[in-house]
């Protein structure tokens, strides 16, 4: 799979990056949720979005919220340090949303494939 890493960090970035490569998914990585808006209109075969919540410019769900009105609707993955179940709260159109944390090589593989099958699901 194709997937957007959108992170102002470039060693969580890294790190998240690595996580998915292991999985056998092709990354693609923006800096901040400008340039994550930039490479979506270059790339049409990202499947995938997973963002920071906080970054300068624009935070992760302003991010989605910008997408969803753009039309775009790509299944998008929140990583925060905060609590996931308060931003879903705030947000609840978000495919899914987990703690930014060291189980990530878990918790990010499991994520996907939970939105993944949601989505499967609905379209069958």
């Amino acid at each position: 799979m194709r997937i957007l890493v959108v992170d102002d960090d470039q060693l969580a970035g890294e790190m998240i990056t690595a996580v998915l490569e292991d999985q056998g998914h092709h990354v693609f990585q923006a800096e901040n949720a400008l340039h994550a808006i930039e490479l979506l209109g270059q790339q049409s075969a990202i499947e995938l979005i997973v963002s920071d919540l906080n970054m300068p410019l624009m935070s992760g769900i302003e991010l989605f919220r910008e997408l969803r009105e753009q039309g775009l609707n790509l299944p998008f993955i929140l990583l925060s340090g905060d609590d996931p179940a308060a931003l879903r709260a705030k947000e609840p159109n978000l495919d899914a949303c987990i703690m930014k944390d060291f189980s990530m090589d878990e918790s990010l593989p499991a994520a996907i494939d939970a939105v993944m099958a949601a989505r499967d699901a609905i379209t069958c």
